[in-house]
């Protein structure tokens, strides 16, 4: 009788490699097919045609600082007087049709000189405005 040698069963393995190149292609694909998806997320529509459209333009952001000793400063220029900085915003108003002005003003600093910077920026027509505070 003749008898074969037993053969030595090796034990199973899941190879991994192949499911992580397989996760990685649905992730590619539907990061792909989601970037497609998003403009066509909006109701499309064709808009009419008119002579007189222009392109509405981001308002300039302005910072205005005042600090402890109640001097104004804007980009690190400073204004002795109210009428400097009227002139100086009256310029930035006539090259940007919108400005948004963002007020830091210290915390030792005087309300006088803050409403007096707000009056003038209201007087230029300034629309939008807003205190800079830290929160608690």
């Amino acid at each position: 009788m003749r008898r074969f040698p037993d053969t030595v069963r090796k034990k199973t393995r899941i190879e991994i490699i192949p499911m992580i190149d397989v996760m990685m292609f649905l992730l590619v694909f539907f990061v792909l097919i989601s970037l497609n998806t998003i403009s066509a997320l909006g109701l499309k529509a064709k808009l009419p045609i008119s002579s007189e459209a222009k392109l509405d333009t981001p308002p300039k952001r302005v910072v205005v600082s005042i600090s402890q000793n109640n001097e104004i400063l804007i980009d690190k220029t400073s204004f002795s007087t109210l009428e400097d900085f009227k002139k100086y915003i009256a310029d930035l108003k006539i090259k940007n049709n919108k400005l948004a002005v963002i007020i830091n003003g210290d915390e030792s600093a005087k309300i006088q000189k803050l409403v007096d910077v707000m009056d003038v920026l209201k007087a230029e027509g300034v629309d939008s405005l807003t205190i800079a505070a830290k929160k608690q």
